[in-house]
């Protein structure tokens, strides 16, 4: 089968969950079948990003599409006046819709693959051939959640904005594409409002079961370490930790006053680094994740913004280790509070979670063979499998043509 694959920004480094997610999912349709990857990117030419991508997956095409001459400031109000919300519209570029739009009308592939939101935006507005929306979220529930969470007044306000933007661009997206791939039944519980729930396919999440599988982590954990791992420049991850380090800390190490909590995670932010303290840790950047979690006694989760599902926590269960999660950070995944995760909501009751853990070394060592037995479900081998059945359930003749509402259109077309 040939399958094209359309992602805008950086597929490499594995810096994220959705880069982690669509590479695993890449690798598993590389081997049998005829895959082109689509990257484009902003920024400066890297020609070693693209020797390593086409080396990796043969046939890659990547684009550059150069530097944003504007400050993101003034990019954002430059865009502001315009229907697309911003986390979108400025993935804009009449060059990769051109490409596409060539490549759609040859119909050199069988089905296509358009890799989230930023990515539709530059396809044309007649897909000429199959094509998947692969949605590693919902992004206006994450935008919603924004605004509700934030006290700060300027950020209400933007966030209001993107909210309203981001939920009717997300609408019509749904709504253009032969079928859609959510990562949850709550993602696609959240999408089926907007088009017939038979074109909605949930994909969970799976995990590197060799990478992270328990046995690497034979020796006994002593520390009271806590660990928290996620990118640092995204705001979910962001706001989890400041309310984590200010709401549920101070009463972790009251009771447990040798207790670490670390932070692991690119390109922390000052608000982040700022929470670096005697008994809280700021790495940055780290050779390797799997490290951490060999010396992590517990793993927190505890997001109040977030969307799809937290590769994370599958991570850490498949490593061995006992999560604290709230409820929005283990959202979608197939985990079960008081046997394989620990779910809490409230500040006291997150801190009594992670106390009882790092004090309870038989509890401890209960939840961890759980979540390490939980986890073993979920190999991407298996999940890639499910992938590809969706795609190959679409490689028919239609029989009725895809048709767009003169918005849609416009919001595809090549120039805005």
């Amino acid at each position: 089968m040939k399958i094209l694959w359309v992602k805008a920004e950086k597929l490499l480094p594995l810096h994220n969950g959705g880069n982690i997610r669509s590479y695993h999912i890449l690798r598993s349709l590389a081997a049998p079948h005829d895959l082109s990857i689509f990257s484009y990117y902003g920024g400066n030419s890297d020609a070693e990003y693209e020797n390593e991508l086409t080396h990796q997956f043969p046939g890659a095409v990547c684009l550059c599409t150069g530097s944003n001459r504007l400050g993101r400031g003034l990019d954002y109000l430059f865009r502001f006046p315009k229907s697309a919300p911003y986390a979108v519209a400025r993935f804009k570029s009449a060059a990769v819709h051109s490409q596409l739009k060539k490549w759609f009308q040859e119909e050199r592939f069988h089905v296509a693959v358009c890799d989230f939101l930023d990515a539709a935006i530059n396809l044309p507005s007649r897909l000429s051939v199959p094509t998947v929306l692969f949605q590693h979220n919902v992004e206006s529930e994450i935008w919603r959640r924004h605004f509700l969470t934030t006290t700060n007044p300027a950020r209400r306000l933007i966030y209001g904005v993107e909210f309203m933007k981001m939920l009717r661009y997300e609408q019509r997206t749904v709504r253009r594409f032969d079928h859609v791939i959510a990562v949850s039944e709550h993602d696609r519980t959240l999408m089926t409002p907007w088009t017939n729930a038979s074109r909605i396919t949930v994909v969970p999440t799976g995990v590197d079961l060799e990478q992270y599988r328990p046995n690497h982590f034979a020796c006994s954990v002593e520390k009271p370490l806590v660990l928290f791992v996620g990118a640092m420049d995204w705001e979910p991850n962001i706001d989890a930790v400041e309310y984590f380090c200010r709401e549920v800390w101070p009463s972790v190490v009251n009771k447990v006053p040798a207790a670490r909590f670390r932070i692991v995670g690119r390109n922390p932010v000052h608000r982040v680094q700022n929470l670096a303290s005697g008994s809280v840790e700021v790495t940055g950047s780290v050779p390797s994740v799997v490290d951490h979690l060999r010396e992590a006694a517990v793993v927190v989760v505890p997001l109040r913004v977030g969307g799809g599902t937290r590769l994370k926590i599958y991570e850490a269960m498949a490593a061995g280790k006992a999560v604290v999660s709230t409820t929005v950070g283990a959202e979608g995944l197939d985990v079960h509070h008081g046997q394989d995760i620990l779910l809490a909501d409230e500040p006291s009751t997150i801190a009594d979670a992670v106390i009882m853990l790092l004090q309870d070394i038989d509890v401890r060592r209960r939840y961890e063979q759980a979540a390490a037995t939980l986890a073993a479900r979920y190999d991407w081998a298996a999940i890639g499998k499910k992938f590809f059945d969706v795609l190959e359930s679409l490689v028919t003749p239609r029989t009725t043509p895809v048709t767009h509402t003169a918005v849609q259109e416009q919001e595809t077309g090549a120039t805005r």
